[in-house]
């Protein structure tokens, strides 16, 4: 049976004993193997505990204290061979000759694994090092997949070319695998790999695909959740089918080919973009609740072109160079083309109560969002506006010595006209409960360059 469903008084009897455990392993300066030796000259007479609970107590351990305790008795050894939560790098294992590091390093997994039942492993976090042999790699694999293994974390050295062997997966082997975890590594799925049932989490970094094949994996992992990708360079786009009916978390950063992103997943909460612009086609939307972009052009497209309907949603981070500073600036300043502000409509958000706005300038369209914030959104408790500031700030004003960092004359200049749109155009539309901030640039410090 497992902890889980064991009764109370035998989990904190459990825990009582681990910290026993972990408190004379981490006050002993020599092994627990010569200690043994020493004072009692065979087998270490501990606490008479059901096996199971031994296994419990070994689970809570580091790796290296758990294989430390193996040294002391025999049902300590075997409670070491069940482990369930194995972490193989060349820190972990402290290989102390560098000229030897990969001989030893693959030397000591492999051994580790072969003595292991291959029961009960759920968590394999394998960092390998440079010129290792694939062999070894394919072969670890494949006990930890038959071990019924939950979570699998694989990282490469990006001189490396390693393939992720797809097939470990195929046939309903990979049915455990509940998060998956990949950098520097090429990631191949087909459509061979079936269903993954149990998947919740997939992480890809630095991982070698395209969208087709990735397709085929999300196509049949029905209990996704969580899927983040970040500098993948090879894929160009990505399809979320309506299939992923649990998907709630979407991160995508860095990946410099992709072009566009096509999301029929209707209950996406989060949604993190950041890159160059794309076409986003991001489905139903009822459901965001925090929404994260950052490209040139966002600002237009989160006023413009998002979807309307986002009545949840609470947090909305928008970061675009291009709009925010003067010298670039994609869109007319205010005080350049002073006709009428145009009105969003149908974009309604009753939930945000707080708004912060960084690097505010006179930009139209900004100053529109802004507005369209002010108007629309009936929850709102604050709002602070920030003109560009330098990167340090005084925070003594009696030290004279203390200044800002200084800044180039048109940010300055920006900044002004920033300060000025929001006196003109915001400030008199801001409700009365409405907090309103402005933070300016430091008068103290750049009062003579203005």
């Amino acid at each position: 049976m497992s902890m889980e469903r064991q009764p109370d008084r035998l989990r904190r009897r459990a825990h009582t004993t681990y910290g026993l455990v972990a408190s004379r392993d981490n006050n002993n300066k020599v092994s627990p193997c010569q200690q043994e030796a020493d004072s009692q000259g065979g087998e270490a007479q501990m606490p008479r505990l059901p096996e199971d609970i031994w296994c419990y107590i070994h689970s809570l351990m580091p790796m290296r204290s758990a294989a430390r305790a193996a040294c002391v008795s025999q049902a300590f050894l075997r409670s070491w061979r069940c482990h369930p939560n194995l972490t193989f790098s060349v820190r972990t294992l402290r290989s102390n000759k560098k000229e030897h590091i990969v001989r030893d390093f693959c030397s000591k997994v492999d051994q580790i694994l072969k003595r292991h039942s291959c029961i009960g492993i759920k968590k394999l976090n394998i960092q390998m090092c440079e010129g290792y042999c694939n062999s070894y790699l394919d072969s670890w694999l494949q006990v930890a997949v038959k071990s019924g293994i939950e979570e699998l974390s694989l990282s490469i050295p990006p001189i490396a070319k390693y393939s992720f062997p797809c097939s470990l997966l195929s046939n309903g082997s990979g049915d455990s695998i509940r998060y998956l975890d990949f950098t520097g590594c090429s990631f191949r799925p087909t459509t061979e790999l079936g269903c993954l049932r149990s998947l919740t989490k997939l992480h890809l970094y630095h991982v070698r695909f395209t969208g087709d094949e990735l397709g085929c994996l999300l196509s049949n992992s029905f209990a996704l959740e969580v899927l983040g990708i970040r500098y993948c360079n090879g894929i160009g786009s990505l399809k979320l089918p309506c299939t992923l009916q649990r998907l709630r978390y979407l991160e995508v950063l860095g990946c410099c080919k992709l072009g566009m992103i096509e999301s029929k997943a209707p209950n996406i909460f989060n949604f993190d973009y950041e890159g160059k612009r794309i076409q986003l086609s991001l489905g139903e939307t009822l459901q965001m609740k925090e929404l994260r972009l950052s490209f040139s052009g966002s600002v237009h497209y989160f006023s413009v072109e998002l979807p309307s309907r986002m009545p949840n949603l609470k947090v909305a981070t928008i970061s675009s160079h291009r709009e925010v500073s003067q010298y670039e600036m994609e869109h007319v300043s205010i005080f350049t083309d002073p006709s009428e502000l145009r009105k969003m409509q149908g974009q309604q958000h009753h939930k945000m109560k707080s708004v912060k706005i960084q690097g505010f300038t006179s930009a139209k369209s900004l100053v529109e969002l802004t507005c369209h914030i002010v108007e629309s959104m009936t929850s709102l408790e604050c709002l602070t506006l920030e003109t560009h500031q330098s990167s340090s700030r005084c925070f003594e004003p009696a030290d004279k010595s203390n200044k800002c960092s200084p800044l180039p004359i048109h940010i300055l200049k920006e900044a002004q006209r920033g300060l000025l749109a929001i006196r003109t155009y915001i400030e008199p539309k801001v409700p009365a409960m409405v907090k309103l901030h402005v933070v300016e640039t430091c008068r103290r410090c750049h009062a003579v360059e203005l």
